[in-house]
């Protein structure tokens, strides 16, 4: 039951980080350090920079441009932050390596106005938060994982 709760702790707060990392980068006009629509130029800019490739994928064609990438850092570790749009709403895409205790099942939360999605897959945590409508936001991170 620790374990549980220790792996629940640590996702409520990587949640209130993961918002946090939002709104900042809202609040200081720094949604990327490499802007670019094309995957082929935002995933290889994070070689070198990270210890880990983050997957990167184009989503335009159901209406969900990539508009680039950064650097952040989250849960204790630098993490790649990938920037997706919906007409006019930002979608921050946080990803790194998953630790080897996380639990895999997806999970959808609210906090402070924002929609919160995290799963795992192929090794990789994702957690993707926006002001967007939780049906879009959802499709969204669908089309994401199926990527």
């Amino acid at each position: 039951m620790s374990l549980w709760r220790s792996a629940a702790t640590r996702g409520d707060a990587m949640a209130d980080e993961v918002v946090d990392s939002h709104v900042r980068s809202l609040m200081a006009s720094h949604l990327f350090d490499v802007e670019s629509t094309d995957q082929h130029t935002v995933k290889p800019w994070f070689l070198g920079k990270l210890d880990f490739s983050p997957p990167v994928a184009d989503l335009s064609s159901i209406g969900f441009p990539l508009v680039g990438g950064r650097l952040d850092y989250a849960g204790g570790r630098p993490v790649a932050a990938l920037v997706y749009q919906r007409q006019r709403h930002t979608i921050n895409v946080f990803v790194s390596p998953a630790p080897n205790d996380v639990f895999t099942r997806a999970n959808v939360q609210s906090l402070r106005g924002f929609h919160i999605h995290h799963w795992v897959h192929d090794r990789m945590a994702f957690w993707a938060v926006s002001d967007l409508n939780e049906a879009e936001l959802t499709q969204f991170c669908e089309a994401l994982e199926a990527s």
